[in-house]
């Protein structure tokens, strides 16, 4: 007898009962893929629910009660990511007091996680192929050769085809990866989704923060609609939760949500070259989760131009 599912994120489980046909299509791949063993590359803008959409697949799949662990390759520096993904043994490196079994071995027949694949050194690059076409890896300062029969799942918002052009990227490691890929639309392109979710949101959002049940105004609801959500899903759930903790009733207004929602905040601009590199620069930063050297290496500037940018654009 099977063992039974666990409890579903509220968010994944939002995303597994979509109603707009484009996401109707992406969970018909994850159920198809969640069956098979095989590598997944999920890519779409940041806030789309690449994250959940993850989950999902394990918990779709036959190792729903193995674990589920995740790295972030782009917050972490480059040998803490190798060491976290490998694990190390004792005397691998200076602080290496004692043998550390990495994700690939702790995940067993689970599921692992790369959060911004893109991001790795190409030395990680280079050992992550091997593990994916020969299911073979050392920990660090290591010989022994250790099995790994855990999936693979790849995220990314990078345009990798891009980072495989400037060679940030390896190319060989882009195929292996990119065997089913998953795009999670962004948010303006399911807009069957957005009230939905935004209802489902606000009602975890209530019993996260002991607020009593709340509702969209037709106001409310229509400015949801009609708007873009270049943050997607995180962005909505950030508007309703502020909107949700100042609502003086049990009704959100459109009064609550930022007024850019509601043409209510309009103005023509022309931005100027330096408004572009500002803007430009933050993005590479966001990308890079902080990482000045990282950045620099997409800016194609050096890191003291970028430290030197960042202070006259007041990006600290």
């Amino acid at each position: 007898m099977p063992a039974p599912q666990p409890a579903l994120d509220p968010v994944v489980l939002k995303l597994w009962t979509a109603v707009d046909p484009h996401s109707l299509k992406v969970m018909e791949l994850a159920r198809k893929v969640a069956g098979t063993a095989a590598t997944v590359l999920i890519r779409g803008e940041s806030g789309t629910g690449k994250d959940q959409l993850a989950q999902l697949i394990h918990y779709l799949s036959p190792a729903r009660d193995q674990p589920f662990l995740k790295i972030d390759c782009a917050s972490l520096p480059a040998e803490l990511v190798e060491s976290e993904l490998f694990g190390h043994e004792r005397g691998a490196f200076t602080g290496a007091e004692s043998l550390k079994r990495g994700r690939l071995e702790l995940a067993g027949n689970g599921t692992i996680v790369l959060d911004e694949v893109a991001a790795l050194t190409v030395a990680a690059q280079a050992k992550l192929l091997r593990v994916i076409e020969e299911k073979k890896f050392e920990r660090l300062g290591g010989s022994e050769t250790l099995q790994i029969s855990a999936r693979l799942i790849a995220l990314t918002n990078a345009d990798l085809e891009r980072a495989v052009a400037l060679r940030h990227l390896r190319e060989d490691l882009y195929y292996r990866l990119n065997v089913f890929p998953i795009v999670v639309p962004p948010l303006r392109n399911r807009r069957a989704d957005i009230l939905p979710l935004a209802r489902h949101l606000l009602e975890n959002i209530c019993a996260l923060h002991r607020l009593p049940k709340q509702s969209l105004s037709p106001g409310a609801a229509a400015a949801l609609e009609a708007y873009d959500f270049p943050g997607n899903v995180r962005e909505l759930k950030n508007m309703l939760e502020r909107a949700a903790i100042f609502a003086p009733g049990q009704e959100i207004g459109a009064d609550l949500l930022p007024a850019h929602l509601g043409g209510r905040e309009r103005k023509e601009t022309k931005t100027t070259l330096q408004e572009m590199e500002r803007q430009y620069i933050a993005e590479v930063l966001d990308y890079t989760r902080g990482k000045k050297t990282r950045a620099a290496q997409i800016l194609g500037i050096s890191r003291k131009t970028l430290l030197e940018k960042r202070k006259r654009y007041h990006l600290d």
